[in-house]
């Protein structure tokens, strides 16, 4: 399934065409790469969304068929920090 259209159906991001521009952006990476768009997502992929003052990294557990909320679509995982 293309990004844009994971991050609407999953209730990550509330437009498509927002996503897109998020996308675009360079805001969304797909396992540590920064993804367009058109990026293919699939199962145990992870993803990061670095969005104003927000940072967000779940985990896919499964493609959703039609929009729904992101419990059981996606499982949000501890934001790494870089303290030393």
């Amino acid at each position: 399934m293309r990004l844009d259209l994971f991050l609407k159906m999953s209730r990550l991001i509330k437009r498509r065409a927002l996503a897109k521009e998020i996308c675009a952006a360079g805001c969304v990476q797909i396992n540590g790469h920064v993804a367009k768009a058109g990026s293919v997502v699939a199962a145990d992929d992870i993803l990061e969304l670095d969005i104003r003052d927000r940072f967000l990294r779940v985990r896919v557990l499964q493609i959703p068929q039609r929009v729904q909320g992101p419990e059981g679509v996606v499982e949000v995982l501890p934001v790494l920090s870089a303290s030393s």
